[in-house]
């Protein structure tokens, strides 16, 4: 049987705020079944960074995420403006989270962080050839340690389930890959 989209039939939002919105759409589905209650989460679209030093380090940061109340090893990056093209989000989230400015940036992965209840995506680029060229310019919530480790020690960190991110452990496994270290 060949898989159509949905129909939406109508939609009204709930909830219109910065970071997420949350609307109710009314869905004929192919079957002729009419769902009249599909809740989607709108967010921005994000940018993550596999973001390797001059001398080949992995630049990690350290921050506590309140929703799942952890302190989280994750990649740097954040939410692309409205009209920025993403490469340029993930050059300007790197600088402002890290300092660092980098010889090369290469997308490696378009992911949807959940397609089933939010329509956002997350761009993942690999940037080599880091070095720190400015100080950091965190948002007021952002508390953050930048960290620097060897390939071998974020390759241990994957085996070990040390990244509770799930979108981070994808961009690092993507930008492990392209730099062939698997």
């Amino acid at each position: 049987m060949e898989i159509l989209k949905w129909q939406k039939l109508s939609s009204r939002y709930l909830v219109r705020e910065k970071w997420a919105t949350l609307r109710v759409d009314t869905c004929k589905l192919q079957n002729g079944t009419v769902k009249d209650d599909y809740y989607v989460l709108e967010y921005p679209d994000w940018a993550n960074a596999v973001a390797l030093t001059k001398d080949n380090k992995i630049i990690m940061v350290r921050q506590y995420r309140h929703a799942a109340d952890i302190i989280s090893l994750e990649v740097p990056g954040g939410v692309i403006e409205p009209g920025e093209d993403p490469v340029h989000g993930v050059k300007r989230e790197l600088q402002e989270e890290t300092g660092y400015t980098f010889e090369s940036c290469e997308l490696v992965a378009t992911l949807y962080p959940n397609p089933a209840t939010s329509n956002n995506r997350t761009f993942t680029y690999l940037l080599k050839g880091g070095v720190r060229t400015h100080e950091q310019h965190l948002d007021e919530h952002e508390i953050l340690n930048v960290e620097e480790y060897t390939i071998d020690e974020v390759k241990e960190f994957l085996v070990t389930n040390k990244i509770d991110q799930a979108l981070h452990v994808s961009a690092l496994f993507y930008g492990l890959m392209k730099i062939n270290a698997f």
